[in-house]
């Protein structure tokens, strides 16, 4: 397939695509990263050059595309994919339950697993498997074990090695590793901005600077590899997120709880209106201020106090908290949810949340009010990690980010290309 097929691609996503032709005169290098902006167009014409890549190659062989999760992976890049695939004259079949594709195309066929990569267990799934190359979306958020281990597997003749991520901490082994180190690993690195991507009109573009602010401006816009610094919510404006509740009976209510011993406990009641997450009214326990720490019954009385004549849906907790836990689910009056407890992602998408005007606090939330000026990044620059001080009515707040309030919408990547008789076929 000839590059004159991609007219509807900029510069930089085509150098992507075609890579790996001998035409191109970098068919030499044995990886490729993509790395840079979001929305940069870099996943979809990566992921597809993945693909047409291993049918020029190879015939018969088995192949990897991983992710920091299976869902991930099948949302970001299986889905756009089989349908570019499916335009593109290729036959996709799915089996969903051995997260597997296999693809067919003028009497070639390969096979593509799909793994993610979360953790540092995630090794093991994919030990034993001799692989013609495998493409890694999101690298930078998966645990460095995971990631040799699908290099290991390539061990083919031929075999080549895909890497996509948005930036992180300058610190991070992949950076300090494979891009500063991309020509000792005979690795071709393309840089993206939003300007790589046609798809993207002015206004969306305006959308996505909105979005972000500080380090996270600067990696996901800027596609810079900066340490985070200062405070960690620096879009927290008292004069556009702390007003009253407004009257009447909320759409729905929550309570969200990072409970704590000798560390503060802190609550926070939440009610819906119109699209907008209020925190109404909060309970902060600080065991060391206050010269007593109260019981796992003495904190559920308080909870129960918060609530007070309202319809509470659940009870969003920190997962450590198995006694606090048991206790709210002993008593039998509030259903519990064990709280998603990803400290970056979370703070993403309070950020995301601050910055699209879907969070607000009720004047009275004072230690909520005090700990949004305090809650700063740390200073050792090796990860990025908020300073664990003054941080309870924080994690809350993200523990019911995380858990009850959608994520924002995504935007997207057009990807033009011929109409073909291929079809996708589902298998569960």
């Amino acid at each position: 397939m000839s590059s004159a097929e991609f007219k509807a691609f900029s510069p930089k996503q085509l150098a992507a695509l075609t890579w790996w032709l001998p035409a191109s005169g970098r068919s030499g290098r044995d990886a490729v990263i993509c790395d840079g902006a979001v929305r940069s167009g870099k996943t979809v014409c990566m992921s597809l050059s993945f693909v047409l890549w291993a049918f020029y190659a190879f015939d018969g062989v088995s192949f990897a595309l991983a992710g920091k999760t299976i869902s991930s992976l099948r949302r970001n890049v299986a889905v756009p994919l089989l349908e570019a695939l499916a335009s593109l004259g290729f036959a996709c079949r799915e089996t969903l339950s051995r997260n597997l594709i296999d693809v067919s195309y003028e009497g070639r066929a390969n096979r593509f697993y799909l793994f993610g990569g979360r953790d540092e267990s995630s090794a093991s799934l994919i030990q034993g498997m001799t692989l013609g190359g495998v493409l890694l979306d999101e690298v930078a958020l998966m645990p460095r074990s995971f990631v040799e281990q699908a290099l290991a597997r390539c061990s083919l003749p031929g075999s080549k090695l895909w890497f996509n991520c948005n930036p992180e901490n300058p610190m991070h082994w992949f950076h300090r590793e494979w891009i500063l180190k991309a020509e000792e690993k005979n690795c071709l690195y393309l840089h993206f901005t939003m300007d790589d991507n046609p798809s993207l009109t002015p206004a969306i573009v305006a959308r996505y600077k909105k979005l972000y602010s500080g380090a996270f401006y600067e990696r996901f816009v800027e596609g810079r590899w900066v340490a985070a610094q200062g405070l960690v919510y620096p879009g927290f404006d008292a004069k556009a997120h702390v007003r009253p509740a407004p009257a009447g009976r909320a759409e729905k209510t929550y309570i969200s709880c990072d409970y704590g011993t000798v560390n503060p406990s802190s609550f926070g009641l939440w009610g819906l209106w119109g699209g907008t997450w209020h925190r109404v009214r909060e309970y902060y326990h600080d065991a060391r201020l206050e010269g007593c720490q109260r019981t796992d019954e003495e904190h559920y009385a308080a909870l129960e106090t918060l609530a007070a004549g309202e319809d509470v849906e659940a009870v969003v907790v920190d997962p450590s908290a198995a006694s606090f836990i048991e206790c709210v689910r002993r008593h039998g009056r509030y259903r519990v949810l064990p709280a998603k407890n990803d400290v970056l992602d979370g703070i993403r998408l309070v950020s995301d949340l601050l910055r699209e005007g879907r969070l607000a606090f009720s004047p009275g939330c004072a230690d909520t009010l005090r700990e949004f000026g305090l809650y700063r990044w740390a200073e050792d620059g090796a990860k990025d990690a908020p300073r664990k001080e003054n941080d309870h009515a924080m994690d809350d707040i993200r523990y019911f980010a995380a858990t009850v309030v959608s994520s924002p919408g995504d935007g997207f990547f057009a990807l033009a290309a011929p109409r073909g008789s291929g079809d996708r076929f589902v298998w569960r």
